[in-house]
């Protein structure tokens, strides 16, 4: 089964785009989850739906709005504009801050649901020990929310890899920049290569269950452990 240069470079690309939007929202997603799992304010409720909208809204939708905010007409590409910097639609930065956007809860919810059945005994247990806010996140927090970190990061990045459209809405189709294998699909299915069309999602087919896979083996194994 060989892919085309065209098909391998989606790939390339595509888990670029994965790779650091799963790097940005591990270290910004961690002490966002941590914030909303500690924080009593009435606020993190409708921030916590804000950060879970991208679950129940159209990716077109979420890709439109990004679009039209990042756009030279819009308040951020207009702000952008201003600093010298050139507006984020289609291009590749572009792609990358509309996967974080989308992905955010793929990262988040994990996270979250780890941090929030931690307990008070670990903190109370460290604050005993005089150690402060920062070393306790760090030393204590961190370690025994690993499971939440391993699946939140697994997710974020196959989510990611499996975009269409909110990266064709904000990134476009351009080769080497901005078309992912989703895109690439797309156009062979549009072009009737069914071949080629075939090959490649085949590929993504076997990524998508490996993924799946792993994180069930790694679920099961942290089971065990805790029952241990």
């Amino acid at each position: 089964m060989l892919l085309t240069p065209d098909n391998l470079q989606a790939l390339w690309l595509t888990f670029k785009v994965a790779a650091l939007t799963t790097l940005i929202l591990l270290l910004a997603g961690t002490p966002l989850a941590w914030w909303l799992a500690r924080s009593r304010a009435w606020v993190t409720r409708p921030i916590g739906a804000l950060v879970a909208l991208p679950l129940v809204l159209p990716p077109s939708v979420l890709g439109f709005y990004l679009l039209v905010a990042l756009g030279p007409e819009g308040p951020l590409g207009r702000w952008m504009l201003a600093l010298g910097l050139p507006t984020l639609p289609f291009t590749f930065a572009g792609l990358v801050v509309a996967s974080v956007f989308y992905s955010l809860p793929f990262m988040v919810q994990p996270i979250l649901n780890s941090m929030q059945t931690l307990g008070e005994r670990p903190l109370e247990a460290a604050a005993t020990l005089r150690a402060s806010p920062l070393d306790t996140f760090f030393s204590v927090v961190l370690p025994l929310c690993r499971p939440g970190l391993v699946t939140g990061c697994i997710m974020s990045f196959a989510h990611t890899v499996g975009e269409f459209g909110v990266v064709l809405m904000v990134g476009g189709n351009i080769p080497g920049v901005t078309r992912v294998v989703s895109v690439q699909i797309f156009d062979h299915v549009e072009a009737l290569e069914y071949a080629d069309a075939h090959r490649l999602a085949a590929v993504m087919l076997a990524f998508s269950f490996s993924v799946l896979l792993a994180l069930q083996v790694y679920s099961a194994r942290q089971a065990r452990k805790g029952r241990a």
